[in-house]
């Protein structure tokens, strides 16, 4: 397992599943109530004619990829749509190369590609992402290794190809040494609807699946010790509901850790500052103030990489994510003051590797390790994308990563029972099936997927039920 092997994209097909939630999920000016998960299935062949089949899975958010207002969901999920075949294309245009290789001969045509039919950047990117992911699973099956392991071997021929600005730097030498853990902290999602304690839900708004609905009842439940806070960017609204949520994490967790993210939500760097005064005045917030660990993507990305944020910076360390939307936005973001970025599945499994090296290489530099990298969702459900997303996490080292689908979604209540059993029975260290369906296990506030991270393939031994979707 020490040579890349060469392979081509033979076919791709796309299904889809419909995803109820179980209440609405509110993220900056979008309320989501369900969306469809895709699925991809790919098979490839090495230059001996053996084939393999390869598998991902993700979640058609609308209202993330695309923010305009005059788009409707199901113009979102059309766009994505879109993005996905546009990938199968130009990955078999790609010919006979590495697994990286296909990647970095599809990803410039690719993205032209989407530009050239008005698909925003990170509509592309989530094509790209997906039939990746899928090649890559085939290639860890077809060679018989875990996605961790093949990365730390350099099956997948990793290079700075998409990256010129890592000459130099030893990708490989980099990569064999992960040691990605088994075990992650889950950062909780504290929505902009969310109710924070049981007397803020009427009777009718209660639900009776078994599942904690409230932020206090999700502490007692699963033990958080890791929350991401939604804010609007409405800085008196917003210091508001802050107080409201310290008051609950003050009072039940002795030590606690969290985030800020703005979603977009605020026009201005000046905007963004205004909240973080506020914050920083208020006594009230100051344990949740010290608790904060970065905020995420406060300025609408037609702003956010326009000029300098260095002032605000100075305040907190910012990310960004829906900026994200090229394998040079890093970069570019790190010269205005930037000093994080989101690893999402939905972005780029190779990017998100590619990001890891870049802060490794800049903290080495700077002498510092004031670079860094966050895993975060996208409502990703329980299955074949949580895991693949897990494994990707752990490569990345984050320590903790956002999880939230298991909150919005009961379980795998959409899989047919037949891949509910199947997980169970597969990855018993992620899911239990007491209720009568799969659900993750979180406890003591960590998730537990060595299983996933073993596993033959890109995460996941179970193959999806495609009988049960709608192809695309």
């Amino acid at each position: 397992m020490t040579e890349a092997p060469v392979v081509r994209l033979i076919e791709a097909d796309i299904f889809e599943r419909q995803v109820g939630f179980r209440f609405p999920f509110r993220f900056g000016a979008a309320r989501v109530e369900s969306a469809p998960q895709a699925f991809v299935r790919v098979s490839i062949a090495d230059e001996s004619g053996h084939e393999a089949a390869g598998w991902s899975a993700e979640m058609m958010m609308p209202k993330w990829f695309d923010k305009n207002p005059a788009l409707s969901p199901d113009d979102n999920v059309a766009q994505l749509r879109a993005s996905l075949h546009l990938a199968i294309e130009v990955l078999q245009a790609a010919g006979a190369k590495t697994p990286f290789g296909l990647h970095a001969a599809a990803e410039a045509d690719h993205h032209r590609a989407a530009a050239s039919q008005g698909l925003p950047p990170l509509v592309a990117s989530y094509g790209l992402a997906l039939i990746d992911r899928a090649v890559i699973d085939a290639v860890c099956r077809m060679k018989g290794a875990s996605a961790a392991d093949a990365v730390r071997h350099d099956l997948f021929g990793i290079t700075n190809a998409t990256a010129p600005d890592l000459a130099g730097f030893d990708l490989a030498g980099f990569f064999s040494r992960l040691e990605p853990s088994p075990r992650l902290a889950v950062r909780h999602t504290i929505g902009l609807a969310d109710a924070l304690t049981a007397a803020e839900l009427a009777s009718e708004q209660r639900l009776e699946d078994g599942l904690p609905q409230t932020l206090e009842g999700v502490i007692a439940a699963y033990g958080h010790r890791y929350f991401k806070i939604k804010v609007s960017g409405r800085p008196v609204e917003d210091l508001e509901r802050l107080m409201a949520i310290a008051a609950v994490l003050d009072r039940t967790i002795d030590g606690y850790r969290a985030t800020l993210d703005g979603n977009e939500q605020f026009e201005s760097a000046d905007a963004a500052a205004d909240l973080l005064d506020r914050l920083q005045k208020e006594p009230r917030l100051s344990r949740l103030r010290r608790s904060l660990l970065f905020f995420e993507q406060p300025i609408a990305r037609a702003e956010a990489l326009s000029k300098s944020v260095a002032a605000l910076a100075e305040r907190m360390p910012l990310e960004i994510d829906e900026s994200d939307g090229d394998i040079g936005a890093f970069p570019r973001a790190r010269e205005l003051g930037y000093a994080g970025i989101s690893s999402k599945s939905c972005k780029g499994f190779y990017r998100a590797l590619i990001n890891r090296a870049r802060v490794e290489k800049w903290n080495r530099e700077a002498g510092s390790s004031q670079y860094f990298m966050s895993a975060e969702d996208l409502t990703t459900q329980s299955g074949l994308a949580l895991q693949q997303d897990l494994v990707l996490a752990a490569l990345v080292g984050t320590g903790h990563v956002e999880r939230n689908g298991h909150h919005y979604v009961d379980g795998m209540a959409q899989a047919p029972t037949g891949e509910q059993a199947s997980y169970l029975a597969a990855h018993p260290d992620l899911y239990d099936g007491a209720s009568g369906r799969a659900r993750l296990v979180i406890k003591g506030g960590e998730l537990n997927f060595g299983s996933a991270l073993r596993a033959i393939g890109l995460g996941s031994l179970v193959e999806p039920d495609w009988a049960s979707m709608t192809a695309r």
